[in-house]
């Protein structure tokens, strides 16, 4: 972008540890940095409108929608989570482009500690490390035989991937090592190295191949609910479902009936449609669920990171040249 101001008026209601503000200060010294006076903790609450946003250049955090496609100054705009769902509408899409407005997100942030998560969880059900630990923690019993020979390995086992970005492409790099056959869903079916590619109306029978069916999809109109009960009846009987995508993506009484039946033989869930997950839920008690509290993206210094991303972001843009996790 040739015609973008040395001096940009930047806008955040991110809100960091000292330390990362200072980083993010000292990064943006060159411009004019103002934060919000309604800044938030969480990167997943939605931020309201706010006066000092019609100046800004550039926003950085979790900006009002409404407003961003209202600015016509807003040239550039970061949140700072990988989803992107208030901003994943056509409306705002046909706004930003038909201005030359960029938006971006950081998917690259979250994409290693998710791929790492799901990892986590593959293994910790093939080494049956759970139902161990669970022995650890009430009647101390030594199921020798059981645990020996339950045991897995994911050496020729089948992963589905519903959705396939920076989430799912990590993931893929650190499966690889373990000579499974990796399948992934997603609209655009050009190839990936190492992944097979498959258009949706495969799904079904992907469903009945797979040993593992990892979620990542988005929240947005056609995601709603994707993974229901006749999706959920295609599974592989004992298939092992994992979510780190959106919890509205899963009809989660399904979810928790096909647990029940047997269907699945596992479920490992970080997100969830209303979070917290209500201490009455089904889900808490449903067999072989294994439930975290959206923390699948978590890692000690995701703040750091957010804000690095940002800064390189912010020089890329600047010089005109290609950004990280451009999504308009």
């Amino acid at each position: 972008m040739s015609d973008v101001p040395a001096k940009l008026n930047i806008w955040c209601n991110a809100k960091f540890s000292d330390a990362v503000m200072r980083q993010l200060v000292e990064g943006t010294r060159a411009h004019t940095l103002t934060f919000s006076a309604k800044a938030s903790v969480s990167v997943l609450a939605a931020g309201g409108a706010d006066p000092a946003l019609a100046e800004a250049d550039v926003a950085f955090g979790q900006p009002d929608v409404a407003q961003c496609m209202a600015s016509g100054r807003l040239r550039w705009v970061e949140v700072t989570t990988a989803g992107y769902t208030r901003f994943d509408t056509p409306e705002f899409r046909e706004n930003f482009r038909a201005r030359g407005a960029a938006f971006s997100n950081v998917s690259q942030v979250f994409a290693e500690p998710c791929a790492e998560h799901v990892l986590a969880m593959m293994l910790a059900f093939g080494r049956q490390l759970l139902p161990s630990h669970r022995d650890q923690l009430t009647d101390h019993a030594w199921h020798y035989l059981k645990r020996r020979y339950d045991s897995r390995l994911l050496t020729g086992q089948t992963v589905l991937m519903l959705g396939f970005g920076a989430i799912g492409r990590r993931l893929a790099e650190l499966l690889a090592p373990f000579g499974m056959a990796l399948i992934a869903v997603r609209r655009q079916t050009r190839s990936e190295r190492g992944v097979r590619i498959i258009p949706e109306e495969n799904v079904s029978a992907a469903l009945g191949a797979a040993d593992h069916v990892v979620n990542i999809l988005p929240e947005n109109a056609s995601t709603r609910n994707y993974v229901n009960a006749r999706r959920l009846a295609c599974c592989k009987p004992g298939a092992r479902f994992y979510n780190v995508g959106r919890g509205t993506t899963v009809d989660q009484r399904a979810l928790c009936e096909a647990l029940q039946s047997g269907r699945l033989g596992a479920a490992y869930l970080d997100v969830f449609d209303v979070e917290p997950l209500p201490p009455d839920d089904p889900l808490w008690t449903a067999p072989n669920c294994y439930i975290t509290p959206h923390t699948a993206g978590g890692h000690h210094d995701q703040d750091e990171r957010i804000v690095g991303h940002f800064l390189k972001n912010l020089d890329a843009f600047q010089r005109g040249e290609a950004m990280v996790d451009r999504v308009v």
